[in-house]
């Protein structure tokens, strides 16, 4: 099976919609993160038969749990999963931040080739990091612990807003949360072709 075979089964399996032109642009992605691999090591998935399911179907099986809105991708690296959640709701918009600015760079120029008006690039500590206009979700794939992942975030997140953490096992992370912090709920996730564990933990603040 080839990557568009796969890609279009795992969409499917998802239970989600994408148009073929769609489907080329997240194949397109695809194509120039091996190239900026081969210089700069932005992902730790680097075999392209890895890649579907490590990056892409990953990134979609958590649209159908998220909401409209402003959303931050904290810690963004190559762009997983805000690039892939931007193509796929161009009517939300997304910040990703990184401080590393060669993953900055890539997601710049990605975002730039795809045509994604509903990006916003920054390089810059989280921590650091002041915006006019907060967030109502605030998502990380391979940011930090969840405990710090809140932590560094929290002014950024709006009253009503929710944090979105990718995990795999993440029951001894979530008894070191802070107190004002409350998990929501923890949905498993199944990502075709990935035989790893992986979760989607909802945190709110009380």
């Amino acid at each position: 099976m080839n990557q568009a075979e796969e890609l279009a089964r795992g969409i499917t399996q998802l239970g989600l919609d994408a148009a073929p032109e769609l489907q080329r642009k997240l194949l397109s992605y695809l194509e120039m993160l091996q190239k900026w691999n081969r210089i700069y090591n932005l992902t730790a998935i680097r075999q392209p038969e890895q890649m579907i399911s490590g990056h892409l179907l990953d990134s979609l099986a958590v649209l159908p749990h998220l909401w409209p809105g402003r959303w931050l991708d904290v810690g963004c690296g190559a762009g997983l999963p805000g690039i892939i959640l931007a193509l796929m709701r161009p009517e939300w918009t997304f910040v990703l931040l990184d401080s590393n600015s060669k993953k900055t760079s890539f997601v710049q120029q990605v975002k730039i080739e795809l045509g994604l008006h509903n990006v916003g690039i920054t390089c810059t500590r989280v921590e650091a990091w002041q915006t006019g206009e907060k967030f109502d979700g605030i998502i990380s794939r391979a940011f930090a612990e969840t405990a710090k992942f809140v932590t560094l975030t929290r002014h950024l997140l709006t009253q009503e807003g929710r944090w979105v953490a990718m995990k795999g096992i993440p029951q001894q992370e979530l008894e070191r949360l802070p107190n004002d912090v409350s998990v929501e709920q923890v949905i498993p996730l199944q990502v075709p072709g990935l035989t790893a564990t992986r979760c989607l933990i909802m945190l709110k603040p009380t």
